[in-house]
């Protein structure tokens, strides 16, 4: 048996009119204007994140710290005491090299974290903070990130 084949037809409909179009095109960038703001904001929240959950932890390191040794490391020994045995006075008795962090984080914007004891801000006696996305020269209180803030 055999199979005849229509022949193609071209119908008077070949796509889509110029308005429908421009319609789309109109929708997809009114959709773009409300979307594309929210995302952008994402990645500088997630460095603000990423700021608190290291103060945190650097905060528990330096608890840790204390529970070994009976006191935080001084200004002068900072935050390296952490990671290397303080050879400076107070010398720590029951602390050990990379005992307490493996090595010291960067906040999410390249800085090192800021440690001072004793510290104003934290009921603990220490605080730890950064200076956030606006650096410390043209940083504000609203901007910084520490541990009396990380938790919020």
């Amino acid at each position: 048996m055999q199979t005849r084949f229509k022949p193609f037809s071209y119908s008077k409909e070949k796509g889509f009119t110029l308005i429908e179009i421009m319609v789309v095109v109109i929708i997809l960038g009114i959709l773009a204007a409300i979307i594309v703001p929210r995302v952008v904001d994402r990645p500088e929240q997630a460095r603000i994140v990423k700021a608190k959950q290291d103060i945190l932890a650097i905060q528990d390191a330096l608890d840790l710290y204390k529970l070994d040794n009976g006191f935080y490391p001084t200004n002068e020994q900072g935050l390296q005491a952490l990671v290397i045995k303080p050879t400076l006075s107070p010398v720590p008795q029951n602390s050990k090299d990379g005992a307490y962090l493996p090595r010291l984080p960067l906040d999410p914007w390249g800085k090192p974290y800021f440690y001072s004891n004793p510290g104003v801000h934290n009921s603990s006696g220490i605080d730890i903070f950064t200076y956030g996305p606006k650096g410390q020269t043209q940083g504000d209180n609203q901007s910084i990130i520490g541990n009396w803030n990380a938790g919020s």
